[in-house]
């Protein structure tokens, strides 16, 4: 792999090429801790809804630096959607969070997860539980019309610490019924269920809270979870993974794989804090 590409006007400084070079074509920034954007895509990628590939660019030494980030884009979509933090010293996102339409990126066109409708057995309704950005697989699971055929209800529950964080999430759950392409089969079946953990807000709280005290079924006005109807798939940090299961579990639901498909699936390669 050459990494270095040198221009034959002995004046002229080598250029650095990426590889797996895909382009920015939009950044977002929703708050000073988050960001979205969308590259290029290329034209052999075919991916499943809820699966992440690596993205990164090149380090000081020239060498790739890559990490794991989930498509927030639909596997219908043209171009591919991420959704990041923002570490100031974080070895890639301190760099990445400068990108600007036209800038590069390295997109390793290989997708993997466990965030899939196959991972799970057939059910009638599909909570999708997320932290911060662990709602990026939702935001392409929500737009895909496999996920409405395959079950009558579908309860996006996402927690932040403040309102301001869950604004990518409204703003696209508010744009999916009168999308023309996805609107449709949407329609009555999604539920929105976004809390805060630090400001005051219309619903507070941890997922795991809301769950275990049956506020969220209370509020929505469905019944609790049944392991012989509810499926779930989870995203979000180590700690919130971990309690989230024991949540579910409670529930007498279990943990599946592409492999083996069960009532849950988590997402371990969680793109978090220190990045």
């Amino acid at each position: 792999m050459n990494d270095l590409k040198t221009v034959n006007d002995a004046s002229a400084k080598p250029v650095r090429t990426l590889p797996d070079a895909q382009t920015v074509t939009e950044v977002r920034h929703w708050t000073e801790r988050l960001f979205s954007f969308r590259v290029t895509r290329p034209q052999s990628l075919r991916f499943r809804s809820g699966e992440f590939v690596m993205i990164g660019l090149l380090d000081e030494r020239g060498k790739p630096l890559l990490r794991a980030y989930s498509i927030a884009s639909p596997s219908w979509d043209e171009e591919l959607e991420f959704y990041s933090i923002k570490v100031p010293d974080g070895p890639l996102t301190s760099k990445l969070q400068h990108i600007q339409p036209g800038d590069e990126i390295i997109l390793r066109p290989k997708p993997v997860g466990t965030l899939v409708l196959d991972a799970l057995l057939p059910g009638k309704r599909l909570w999708f539980l997320a932290t911060g950005t662990g709602i990026a697989p939702f935001a392409s699971l929500m737009r895909d019309p496999e996920t409405y055929e395959k079950y009558e209800q579908v309860v996006m529950m996402h927690t932040c610490r403040e309102a301001a964080e869950l604004e990518y999430g409204r703003q696209l759950v508010e744009s999916l019924k009168d999308d023309p392409l996805i609107g449709e089969f949407v329609g009555d079946k999604l539920k929105y269920y976004p809390t805060t953990t630090r400001e005051e807000s219309a619903h507070m709280g941890r997922i795991t809270d809301n769950l275990t005290s049956g506020k969220v079924f209370a509020d929505l006005g469905i019944p609790p979870m049944d392991k012989e109807l509810d499926r779930a798939m989870v995203c979000g940090s180590l700690a919130f993974n971990h309690d989230v299961k024991a949540v579910l579990e409670s529930f007498g639901l279990r943990e599946g794989a592409n492999s083996e498909p069960q009532e849950y699936v988590v997402e371990k390669a969680f793109v978090g804090d220190g990045i």
